[in-house]
């Protein structure tokens, strides 16, 4: 919210399953998913009690929920159906199922289920075609067969195809074009966005519509380490969103770094520094210190994602 505020445009705050169990503490009991649910709702209400403070359009979404996971999704749906009960609006903006490693058939009639239901409140559902390499936040598809990093236009036209039959069904397809979570090597990751603009060709064919249309909302995940040029030629095949938690960690992780490397001979005990020997440290090991410069170095980094993805004064 603060990179958005200096911006010009809008965010997306996202929470993992592990990320709502971490908010809700690790030693609470998560039997049911209980302790990823309530973390999870938990975080939704604290952004949107702050978002009116930074002036700026917040979207609440959460990532990748596979088979196993439902419980979570189902505990997600269930408080969005509550909060639109009192409020008019659901809690979240939009959900991801990641039903990727499921049967196409099973992927696409899953989420057609939930699509039904999540319609009736106004959310939005992201689902997975294809499957995003690497590892993020207990996902792990380091190992995987990479002709499943490369999804087919049929395939987006199934789940357009069926989706669209949902009435006020609002959907995004992470389609995949060989994304990989993470960074790596250059050479080591061959992105093909080309695929998503032969979807939408393929798709608006078949709809009947003019030449150029992007009847699908496409998701661009494992984004981090993305060069510009592919960034921007994503976008122009229907991109609305993109995900970049590694970048984020990593530019969060450098400012603390930093903040240690530059501050170290004030770190080493409570008392004692270079400017005398019973001099206090505790203004520079109080954790809100180092977070900070967490902070602002997580900022910088999503602004220059904002420029990459066209975002900059927006509003």
């Amino acid at each position: 919210m603060e990179a958005a505020k200096k911006a010009g445009g809008p965010i997306m705050v996202t929470f993992s399953r592990g990320g709502g169990q971490f908010i809700a503490g690790k030693a609470a009991d998560n039997k049911d998913d209980a302790a990823a649910i309530a973390g999870t709702v938990a975080g939704a209400l604290h952004v949107r009690t702050v978002a009116a403070l930074y002036g700026v359009p917040v979207i609440l979404h959460t990532d990748h929920c596979c088979k196993a996971w439902l419980p979570w999704f189902d505990g997600l749906i269930d408080a969005n159906e509550k909060y639109y009960a009192a409020n008019g609006e659901p809690l979240f903006s939009s959900h991801m199922l990641d039903l990727s490693e499921e049967p196409l058939e099973e992927n696409i009639a899953i989420c057609k289920k939930y699509m039904e239901r999540m319609a009736k409140i106004n959310l939005t559902l992201e689902m997975e075609l294809g499957i995003t390499g690497g590892e993020e936040d207990g996902v792990d598809n380091s190992d995987v067969d990479s002709s499943k990093l490369y999804t087919q236009p049929d395939e987006v036209w199934q789940v357009y195809e069926a989706l669209s039959e949902v009435p006020n069904a609002d959907f995004t397809v992470a389609a995949a074009f060989g994304n990989v979570h993470g960074v790596y090597a250059p050479g080591n990751v061959r992105l093909e966005p080309e695929i998503l603009h032969n979807s939408q060709k393929f798709i608006s064919e078949k709809l009947g519509l003019p030449e150029g249309s992007k009847p699908v909302k496409f998701v661009f995940h494992g984004g981090s380490g993305s060069s510009v040029e592919d960034i921007r030629y994503a976008i122009k095949a229907g991109v609305i969103k993109m995900n970049i938690d590694t970048d984020t960690q990593w530019a969060f992780w450098d400012g603390i770094r930093a903040y240690e490397a530059k501050n170290r001979p004030y770190l080493q005990a409570q008392i004692g520094n270079p400017d005398g020997e019973d001099k206090p440290n505790k203004k520079y090991y109080d954790p809100r210190i180092p977070l900070r410069s967490g902070e602002e170095s997580m900022a910088n980094r999503l602004v220059k994602a904002m420029e990459d993805l066209n975002c900059i004064n927006v509003l």
